[in-house]
């Protein structure tokens, strides 16, 4: 694994690759694999160039291979979560409909919350059913930052 850190406006992220695609996004506080190697490659380059043109609100969909390690529901949460379109947001429930099983909003959050790639996997997206921001991994103030982006750019664009 290859891990590179980059300063955003977010605080200190480490964008990590393995093989040829991105499996990992690391915030300051995470602890970091003792496998990891720090050097920057290509594709890191690439993610920190897209990152930092998502943040400057000048990218709406990132076009980076990813593998997010997870069981198969993970996988599927995941895939569902990159369903939800820039500017706007999910419930837990949703999207427990969508993957085919209304009642596991808690499994659902629970993948959220495992999702190895944030941002670039869009959990920030996924809010509580009366509308509240609900924990991300990165803290609420990160998970405000990103839904305030996105929606005042979404608005931008119009």
């Amino acid at each position: 694994m290859n891990i590179c850190f980059y300063n955003t406006v977010i605080g200190k992220i480490g964008i990590a690759e393995t093989d040829g695609s991105i499996t990992n996004v690391y915030f300051e506080k995470d602890i970091l694999p003792q496998n990891a190697t720090e050097e920057e490659t290509p594709l890191l380059i690439e993610a920190s160039l897209q990152l930092g043109r998502y943040l400057l609100g000048n990218l709406k969909q990132f076009t980076l291979p990813l593998s997010p390690r997870g069981t198969p529901f993970m996988q599927q949460v995941w895939a569902k979560l990159c369903d939800i379109p820039y500017g706007q947001t999910a419930t837990y429930k949703e999207i427990a409909v969508k993957t085919g099983n209304e009642k596991a909003s808690r499994a659902i959050g629970l993948a959220n919350n495992r999702n190895p790639i944030p941002v670039f996997i869009p959990c920030h997206r996924v809010i509580g059913s009366n509308g509240t921001l609900t924990g991300y991994r990165g803290g609420l103030g990160v998970k405000r930052i990103l839904l305030d982006l996105e929606r005042k750019r979404d608005n931008d664009f119009l």
